[in-house]
């Protein structure tokens, strides 16, 4: 079953799921939390890159490259539709190969299931 990712939208998730619990390594920090309201066929995360990490170009770089981490683990592992995610990118990550971030967030959501 492929499922479609959606991002959050409402302030009022964001600030729910920044109180739930939370997975950090070296290139991120994942929030997750289950939502009441939420949409159980897809797969609800949002990535958030602050101004300090770089300029536009290099933060939505990191997004493309989360975003296409999260396809492939939806494609290939079997992910909690159940939650909701938050991804903030830390400073390291834009150094980073494509396949150490892409380990690193297997192992942490190993860690959720």
């Amino acid at each position: 079953m492929k499922s479609k990712i959606t991002s959050l939208s409402k302030n009022e998730d964001f600030k729910s799921i920044l109180g739930g619990k939370k997975i950090s390594n070296k290139y991120l920090t994942i929030f997750f939390k289950k939502l009441s309201d939420k949409d159980y066929k897809k797969l609800n995360i949002s990535f958030v890159t602050k101004k300090k990490i770089g300029n536009a170009v290099k933060r939505n770089k990191i997004k493309r490259r989360l975003k296409n981490i999260m396809n492939q683990m939806v494609k290939f592992s079997k992910i909690k539709l159940n939650f909701s995610y938050l991804f903030i990118a830390k400073k390291e990550i834009i150094n980073a190969k494509f396949s150490d971030i892409k380990e690193a967030i297997f192992k942490d959501f190993k860690k959720i299931k």
